[in-house]
């Protein structure tokens, strides 16, 4: 089935409201992991923006059919390959716009591609630092797991983790703190980069699989019953994807600082996360009488996000349970139909 792009096409338009877009008409924008979350967001908000812009939408799988109709506008490109592949990045176009949101983002991917997850976010920065136009801006999306080992939250930008190199998520961990300091060398350079430490962000423009725990509820949902790992007492803060991508804009185009935290306000525990999606989907949620390990996951994760709020006059979030409803309704658009009969069986 194909995903409801009208929801993300309807989030664009709310997200185009809330940001200025200065001197962007006919620059060249290349978007990295543009097939992913946030990078469904961003073509659609250039989309929307129709300012006769060049997009380079970077895949590293061929893309899904609603993603192909996502890019289906004039002067769109999709342009599939690794990332890791140092031929393929000589290949690349330049452009005067950079967003770099490529990476594994779900914890299970990162763990079972460390080599490639840190290549990603180091090697790979590198060379499409290379590829920025003189005079253009760079948008590094880092991550709260660099806060990781720290025992109090929320957490401020002036502050860094605790975690050894050794620690379960290390090669995600490091890889976006090299990242940030890739980024930081070339703001003392004289280039226009800009950190965002993003931290859950969920919502539309997921492909089905995904293993992100809000995300896999919903999967679980729509196969009849939900089952969590352990009793679900971890605390969370989670972010709609329409207001980080507000925020993500207006750091990359008008953001005083170099790093930002991005995040949401909605605090909840996993276990009460887990009752509030099946209720809305109406199934039952099961918590095992064995836990078993999660690997390195953190006890809570809530950032402070005074920097951006006061910066952008940011005072608005979408709601949990309105994020939710908009996720579950892509879910279910983009779910096999095996799938939606056996949760409707």
């Amino acid at each position: 089935m194909s995903g409801d792009l009208g929801i993300i096409y309807r989030d664009a338009r709310d997200i185009m409201g809330r940001v200025r877009f200065q001197n962007f008409r006919g620059s060249s924008v290349m978007i990295t992991g543009a097939s992913g979350l946030l990078g469904h967001y961003f073509v659609a908000c250039l989309r929307e923006l129709n300012a006769n812009l060049k997009i380079y939408a970077l895949t590293a799988t061929p893309p899904t059919a609603e993603f192909q109709e996502l890019c289906r506008f004039q002067n769109a490109e999709i342009i599939c390959g690794d990332l890791t592949d140092p031929k393929f990045q000589s290949s690349l176009p330049y452009a005067d716009f950079i967003v770099h949101a490529a990476g594994y983002g779900q914890p299970n991917r990162f763990m079972e591609f460390p080599i490639k997850t840190l290549h990603l976010n180091t090697a790979a920065t590198f060379s499409l630092f290379e590829k920025l136009n003189r005079g253009g801006k760079f948008l590094f999306i880092g991550t709260s797991e660099v806060y990781a080992g720290l025992t109090s939250s929320p957490h401020r930008e002036s502050q860094i983790g605790t975690t050894n190199t050794d620690h379960p998520r290390a090669c995600y961990i490091e890889a976006k703190r090299c990242g940030e300091a890739i980024c930081h060398s070339f703001q003392k350079s004289g280039v226009d980069s800009k950190i965002a430490r993003l931290a859950l962000a969920f919502g539309p423009g997921t492909k089905p699989g995904d293993r992100r725990v809000l995300h896999s509820f919903i999967e679980k949902g729509l196969n009849g019953r939900i089952d969590l790992l352990d009793q679900g007492l971890a605390r969370r803060t989670y972010c709609y994807v329409s207001d980080a991508m507000e925020m993500l804009w207006n750091i990359a185009l008008q953001g005083r600082e170099t790093v930002y935290n991005v995040g949401g306000t909605a605090r909840t525990t996993i276990r009460d996360l887990a009752l509030r999606v099946g209720a809305f989907m109406k199934v039952p949620v099961y918590f095992p009488a064995e836990t078993q390990e999660l690997k390195g996951a953190p006890e809570d994760v809530q950032l402070d996000l005074s920097r951006v709020c006061s910066e952008f006059s940011k005072k608005d979030f979408i709601s949990l349970d309105e994020g939710l409803r908009r996720t579950i309704a892509w879910q279910r658009s983009i779910a096999p139909q095996k799938t939606e009969e056996r949760a409707h069986a």
